[in-house]
């Protein structure tokens, strides 16, 4: 009914809610939402219109997860190229790996040496060791049939040897034929066998052929520069480029400051000073063992000696100390130290002596280094270096304190510190140092085809770039003071010497 006096009450229309516009999708999301995933969505819902704080939410999660399932999306494309570069990771794992090309050899010539350098030098050897009187059997041999004499310096024979070979070879350096092609120049000079030619005690007379009374080392080293400093490639650089092998601490001696600018292959630098040999330039390398190594396995059963030491007992110099260890050892019950002198009776008892002993003796003699640290090696008896100075071959590849004991000279000589720091170590550390000894014996083999020769060559590659650089500097430098700071003295000749050959 109407009120009196008032028109009839119009009815109020109900409000429209008008939703909110949906999201706008994200970049690169173009989805089409399925109608069976809708229709899912509209059976959930109240009968009743939906409040748009739920239709926002629901337009949310609907988003959400459809930005998480896309491959159009920007995570789903990360996590497939990631699934993507996993798998291509792991197939090439499971694949054979391609080696590595190795570096390109450096090329290397051999000069061709007057005779009476190398062979020359043996059949010299030979003949001054002849019995007196008889007939020099050395002289009639042709080169391919000579020998070297069993000396600790054959290293000079087999690298001559090793570069006289031809044939495809993997090793770090690759002769040529022609010096124009050479990177380094060896000189096959057999240095410190040249050394020893005459016998401290020659024989009573000499033989038919005067050999061991004419030679003179001293003289060969003289006409062996001679005959370099005429050759083109000597003058180029002033012999900067060239190898030379002087094993025993004075072979060479007359003139190494003429050739200190070259790589020496040396085995320590006890007698050179430091304007004449560095290890920036020089190579380190092993003595020959004098001893048959060791055949069978690791072990400390069949070792009942501690410590064992044979060798001379008064040498010059820094070898005063083996003097005063012999008065320490000598009356320890589980060592054995003598003196003995070069014979083939004393190699065969220093034989039995490092076979049958956990730790083996060395001391300095006159230079730091001598065979006796390297017939300990492939021994397998550990070896026990009191030698302040010493230097060894091929530091970059091994690892010295996993295969020796270094003891300082002041406390290896204070009575009782040797034997007492020995006996502390246990089996398993002594079985520890001669498996790793075995795993790099062969490195002190020169018999081993993969052995020190190959180490060698491959130290003297390392040294040609160095040498490429100095080379190429010196053409530029005009002779200058120094301040103080110019480190390259150790590997270069007097600004005032420079030659400007070539």
């Amino acid at each position: 009914m109407w009120e009196r006096g008032r028109p009839p009450r119009k009815p109020r229309p109900s409000p429209i809610i008008v939703p909110p516009p949906p999201p706008s999708p994200p970049p690169r999301l173009n989805l089409l939402v399925p109608r069976s995933l809708l229709a899912v969505a509209a059976r959930a819902m109240p009968s009743r219109r939906p409040s748009p704080v739920l239709l926002l939410l629901l337009a949310l999660a609907l988003a959400l997860l459809f930005l998480l399932l896309s491959p159009s999306s920007p995570s789903a494309s990360r996590l497939s190229r990631s699934l993507a570069s996993g798998s291509a990771s792991a197939a090439a794992s499971s694949s054979p790996a391609s080696p590595a090309a190795p570096p390109a050899p450096v090329k290397i010539y051999l000069y061709d040496l007057p005779p009476k350098f190398t062979y020359g030098v043996v059949r010299s050897y030979m003949a001054a060791r002849a019995p007196s009187g008889s007939a020099d059997a050395a002289a009639v041999l042709p080169d391919e049939q000579l020998r070297y004499p069993g000396h600790q310096h054959s290293a000079e024979w087999w690298l001559f040897k090793d570069l006289l070979r031809r044939g495809p070879r993997d090793r770090p350096v690759a002769r040529v034929d022609d010096p124009r092609d050479a990177d380094l120049f060896y000189v096959p000079f057999f240095s410190s066998l040249s050394l020893v030619v005459n016998p401290i005690r020659p024989p009573a007379a000499a033989n038919a052929s005067g050999a061991a009374a004419a030679y003179s080392d001293d003289a060969m080293q003289e006409e062996l520069l001679e005959w370099l400093e005429g050759q083109w490639y000597w003058q180029r650089h002033r012999g900067r480029d060239h190898v030379f092998i002087c094993q025993d601490p004075n072979a060479l001696y007359k003139v190494i400051d003429r050739i200190s600018n070259a790589v020496l292959l040396v085995s320590d630098f006890g007698r050179l000073r430091s304007d004449q040999a560095s290890l920036v330039k020089d190579v380190i390398m092993p003595y020959s063992h004098r001893i048959n190594s060791f055949k069978g396995d690791v072990g400390v059963d069949g070792r009942p000696s501690l410590l064992f030491f044979m060798g001379n007992r008064y040498r010059k110099e820094g070898g005063k100390v083996r003097d005063a260890l012999f008065q320490i050892l000598e009356n320890e019950e589980d060592v054995t130290i003598k003196h003995g002198a070069q014979s083939r009776e004393s190699r065969r008892a220093a034989t039995r002596g490092m076979h049958s002993s956990k730790f083996c003796l060395h001391p300095a003699g006159d230079t730091p280094s001598a065979c006796r640290l390297f017939d300990a090696l492939v021994s397998l008896c550990v070896p026990v270096i009191v030698s302040d100075y010493i230097e060894l071959p091929f530091e970059d590849v091994i690892d010295y304190s996993n295969i020796a004991i270094f003891v300082e000279t002041s406390k290896a000589v204070q009575p009782g510190y040797l034997t007492s720091m020995l006996r502390r170590v246990s089996s398993e550390r002594i079985l520890e140092y001669q498996r790793e000894i075995k795993r790099v014996k062969c490195f002190f083999e020169y018999e081993d085809p993969n052995g020190p020769v190959n180490e060698i060559w491959r130290q003297v590659s390392l040294k040609a770039p160095l040498i490429k650089l100095l080379a190429n500097r010196n053409k530029r430098l005009f002779e200058r003071g120094t301040n103080g700071t110019d480190c390259s003295c150790i590997c270069t000749t007097n600004p005032t010497e420079i030659t400007t050959a070539g």
